[in-house]
């Protein structure tokens, strides 16, 4: 069994990371919430835009753009956002898992995969597993802006315009709550009319000023660079609130092993001073 001393050394090495994680986890709480606050403030613009791109997809222009053209599959492109630190519990791993899987099915298909990393982590780790990086942005930060990750969606989209690849999906955690952060993988392009809520065919179209292709060309890249920013919105806001979680979960560990360490060099302590009474008590039967 550890001496009294050692006993002490580890409860007292154990308070300090606990001072820190408790520190981190306060750190993260607010950062929380300033990620939430951005997060809720992007996403209607989001939404609208997506939403007027599904019109769009629907309606019958005089031309037709390239991100609105199905093609044979034969290699997929993949804006892979993660965070740039780690301490966030599982987000990383559990998105990593969800896109494996996913890419697992496509290179089953006989489809190839490039893919494009905004964040330190998700680079790292496809880098060492051997997958195809194209292009990667990190050091994001807390506060990202579209002129950080604008270099990394041009190259994808460079790509998709010159047939170097035929899809493109982007993946990141999406924010549900603060206890729950949710893996997607959403495709992109090409465009996939989605169901609309009421049916308005024959009853609507777009009237394009100047021409749909110029109108068309200038929206297509907002459309995707608006996604890809939202995702990187959410995952940072997921990241926060995983990170949160994780410190105070860490800090509740710290505790109950302070108390198991407490009880045991309690139990020791006690055990010495015993030792030590039937000692005096033996010697002075001696004499």
């Amino acid at each position: 069994m550890a001496s009294g001393k050692e006993i002490r050394t580890k409860i007292a090495s154990i308070k300090n990371t606990q001072k820190i994680t408790r520190a981190m986890e306060m750190v993260a709480a607010s950062k929380m919430r300033k990620t939430q606050d951005r997060m809720q403030a992007t996403r209607p613009y989001s939404l609208k835009i997506s939403q007027i791109i599904n019109h769009v997809s629907q309606s019958n222009p005089e031309y037709k753009h390239d991100f609105l053209v199905q093609r044979e599959t034969k290699r997929i492109g993949v804006i892979m956002i993660s965070s740039d630190r780690g301490l966030c519990g599982g987000l990383n791993a559990n998105l990593y898992r969800s896109v494996l899987r996913t890419t697992e099915e496509w290179e089953a298909a006989g489809s190839e995969v490039d893919f494009a990393c905004i964040g330190k982590k998700g680079a790292a780790f496809f880098s060492s597993i051997g997958a195809n990086i194209v292009a990667q942005a990190t050091k994001i930060g807390d506060k990202p802006h579209l002129e950080d990750i604008v270099g990394v969606i041009k190259v994808v989209l460079d790509a998709y315009t010159e047939g170097r690849i035929d899809e493109l999906h982007v993946c990141y955690n999406d924010f549900v709550n603060t206890m729950i952060q949710q893996p997607v993988v959403r495709k992109l392009l090409p465009i996939e009319p989605e169901e609309l809520e009421e049916d308005l065919s024959g009853h609507w179209d777009y009237i394009y000023e100047p021409d749909a292709k110029e109108v068309l060309d200038g929206l297509m890249p907002r459309y995707i660079e608006s996604i890809v920013y939202q995702g990187v919105v959410e995952n940072n806001a997921s990241e926060q609130a995983a990170r949160m979680v994780a410190m105070k979960s860490a800090s509740d560990n710290a505790g109950k092993l302070i108390d198991e360490l407490q009880l045991i060099y309690n139990k020791e302590r006690q055990a010495a001073i015993t030792q030590e009474i039937s000692e005096i008590v033996g010697g002075a039967a001696a004499v």
